[in-house]
């Protein structure tokens, strides 16, 4: 994408949503598990960006500043406890998040949504959102080994959970 309109201007807020906002939803999504908390995240993100708009030298590296802003915001809600309210009423499925409706992806990402959020966001960001390892520290506030880690023992998780499926590093 290009970041300057043809007159050569920068790009303006309004314009970066617009154009990005299925992309950086995408990830939202795949770093909650749930289509409503990714709305939530992703909205909240992108309020927080727009305050420092102007202050962004680089709009090139907006999709980083989001992205961050969405990990960090999850950072916060892993410390806290979750509190789960009960009801009586499965809530609605949703959609898949544009994932392909195959039986193997499903499972797949059935297995991903158990695992623990900080190895999901390992995940996500390295493979999803194809980010180094050191990339990938940054936007969790964490070493390369945590991420060389956390890689790990999750792929291990879905290999013995999945053993049909062939899981690449």
């Amino acid at each position: 994408m290009s970041l300057t309109v043809v007159t050569g201007t920068e790009l303006g807020f309004s314009e970066f949503m617009a154009a990005r906002w299925a992309p950086l939803f995408r990830t939202a999504y795949l770093l909650t598990g749930d289509q409503h908390e990714a709305e939530e995240l992703l909205q909240s993100a992108l309020a927080k960006t727009c305050v420092k708009w102007a202050s962004i030298r680089e709009k090139a590296a907006a999709d980083a500043y989001v992205r961050r802003t969405m990990v960090h915001q999850l950072a916060g809600r892993w410390r806290r406890p979750i509190r789960e309210v009960a009801t009586d009423e499965l809530p609605d499925r949703g959609h898949a998040g544009g994932l392909d409706v195959r039986a193997d992806h499903l499972a797949l990402w059935e297995e991903i949504r158990r695992l623990p959020p900080r190895m999901r966001a390992t995940l996500v960001l390295r493979y999803l959102e194809d980010l180094t390892e050191e990339a990938t520290a940054r936007e969790l506030g964490v070493s390369v080994g945590s991420v060389k880690s956390q890689t790990h023992h999750a792929l291990k998780r879905l290999r013995a959970a999945l053993p049909d499926l062939e899981l690449q590093p």
